[in-house]
């Protein structure tokens, strides 16, 4: 009986210890599917218009095709978005007038919008940079996520719209991206849109999901 009482407390450390780990890993697990799912979840995305909007003070090219994403300075999934447009524009072969347009609300202080990301997005070739107070120009074109992008031809007809990364973050070969470059190539692409991973724009619209797949 002594030996037995004297074992008993190592046996229920020993348990409690093996709880404490299983829960643990269980907890790590969980964590990391979370953050899976969250990484692969699209943000919210509205009906693009056909063609050029209206009342838009984004200049369009009219020779060529004309590239807009819409994007917020302090959203941290933007900035896969933004290497993802440097390589769209070195495939291009300056056939595009590349746009960023960075949410900017009112009241704040100046140059509030000018984060890395527009230095980033300033910095690619041919990329013009811009503000958009209290998302007026994102309103126009329904972009209501972070690093939807939209390309139109030479007469404002809509190609594209989506996003040009494969989740939250991401960079890599993804079909947004692709889609883009080959309308850019060849004038045809397997798929006219994609979903757009990143943070909140515009919460205002209400969404309507429009697939331009075939």
């Amino acid at each position: 009986m002594g030996v037995l009482s004297l074992r008993a407390p190592n046996v229920y450390r020993h348990g409690t210890r093996a709880a404490v780990v299983a829960l643990w890993a269980l907890a790590c697990v969980a964590g990391l599917m979370a953050l899976g799912q969250y990484e692969n979840t699209p943000g919210r995305s509205a009906e693009v218009t056909n063609q050029w909007p209206a009342g838009t003070e984004i200049v369009r090219n009219s020779a060529g095709p004309t590239l807009v994403m819409f994007a917020h300075p302090r959203c941290p999934c933007t900035r896969a978005s933004i290497a993802e447009l440097e390589r769209v524009v070195a495939q291009s072969g300056g056939t595009i007038h590349p746009q960023v347009v960075f949410f900017t609300p009112s009241g704040m202080s100046q140059g509030w919008e000018q984060t890395d990301l527009w230095q980033s997005a300033a910095a690619i070739p041919g990329v013009e940079v811009s503000n958009d107070l209290d998302g007026s120009e994102a309103k126009r074109f329904h972009a209501t996520t972070s690093g939807h992008t939209v390309l139109y031809d030479a007469d404002g007809t809509l190609l594209f719209t989506g996003g040009i990364t494969s989740a939250r973050g991401h960079q890599g070969d993804n079909a947004g991206r692709s889609a883009v470059v080959s309308l850019l190539r060849s004038g045809t692409a397997e798929c006219r849109d994609a979903p757009v991973y990143g943070c909140p724009i515009v919460t205002s619209l209400d969404p309507s999901v429009k697939s331009l797949c075939p």
